[in-house]
């Protein structure tokens, strides 16, 4: 079968910086809660006039500089970072690869949330193996979500860690370095309701009545009843995802040798590192950051790289959650094939 490499990332994060002392501020959870439950020194947010598209370009730009890739080369532009973006109904894969000068490439989007890293790299595999006469993908991400917030909302208090970023990849087909191996996901649709902007589709179009109860921002539906289903299952399914994709790239559990993961409250985190049996200095944990949608294993990798954290021949793992509710995870060998 054909290989697929993982050639460069780059990142961007907007200039404001919203301190944990900030977000404390806003929540009225005290700021230890934050920085020591919710695992939370602060948190990018995007300029009013900075948007998905414009955070993508961004991080896509710095990649391109940086590799000294010609933008009419590349055969894929693939988003699949926030579904809030410019525009409620629209796609911005074709305008992120307008923009970058990919003018040969065909943009396609994969529209969805915080399982987005480990699912998009499936994706784009596949459609770089299914496809010879495509040679490269670049994918891009970006969240503004810290825009949907209402701190005043106690049930959506977990998702008060929710910052803006992007994060640009470069896959490449019939590569020897960096190989993407197997993928794995586990679906329960029964929390598919739980998470959500309650206004703005069929279900409640917007209205005058819309925006005065403040149903624009993100809310849970029954916070309790979220909590207990996801105790039972989360730590397991995240364990089942890992494992699958492992397994299915002929090694084990024991064998990972470092994980990016998405941002969490500190003892979920906790909870999986053990769970895993990896070495929690080989973890990635973005309490810089915050949450940023699908943005995070992949600028936990960025990060990794550039500080040298990463060594040939070391497997990787890219773990991520997100609601729908999705468990997914996609693996990697770093270094020469």
């Amino acid at each position: 079968m054909r290989t697929v490499g993982l050639a460069a990332t780059a990142a961007y994060l907007p200039e404001r910086w919203m301190t944990a002392a900030e977000v404390a501020e806003a929540s009225g959870i005290p700021k230890d809660v934050i920085v020591e439950k919710f695992g939370l020194r602060g948190k990018h947010i995007a300029a009013a006039d900075e948007h998905v598209s414009d955070l993508a370009v961004k991080a896509a730009e710095r990649l391109i500089e940086e590799q000294e890739l010609d933008p009419a080369s590349i055969d894929v532009v693939l988003y699949y970072g926030s579904t809030w973006k410019d525009y409620a109904v629209w796609q911005a894969a074709p305008w992120i690869s307008h923009r970058l000068g990919c003018n040969g490439a065909y943009a396609v989007e994969y529209d969805n949330v915080s399982m987005g890293t480990p699912v998009a790299l499936r994706a784009a595999r596949a459609l770089l193996v299914a496809e010879p006469e495509w040679k490269t993908a670049l994918l891009v991400a970006a969240c503004r979500e810290s825009y949907l917030l209402d701190y005043g909302n106690e049930r959506a208090r977990f998702m008060f860690n929710f910052g803006d970023g992007a994060v640009a990849g470069l896959l490449v087909a019939d590569a020897d370095e960096n190989l993407l191996l197997a993928s794995h996901a586990i679906t329960d649709g029964s929390f598919a309701l739980q998470v959500k902007v309650p206004a703005g589709g069929s279900v409640e179009p917007p209205s005058l009545e819309s925006v005065a109860n403040r149903h624009h921002f993100l809310d849970v539906a029954d916070p309790a009843s979220m909590k207990n289903g996801l105790d039972d299952v989360s730590l397991r399914n995240f364990v089942a995802a890992a494992r699958g994709a492992v397994e299915r790239s002929d090694a084990r559990l024991e064998d990972v040798s470092y994980v990016c993961g998405i941002h969490m409250k500190r003892s979920m985190h906790d909870g999986i590192v053990e769970a895993l049996g990896v070495d929690p200095a080989r973890v990635s944990y973005l309490d810089d950051t915050g949450h940023m949608s699908g943005v995070d294993p992949l600028l936990g990798l960025d990060r990794a790289v550039r500080e040298g954290e990463i060594r040939d021949g070391d497997l990787v793992l890219l773990l991520a959650a997100g609601t729908g509710y999705t468990w997914a995870a996609t693996a990697l060998r770093w270094g020469p094939a």
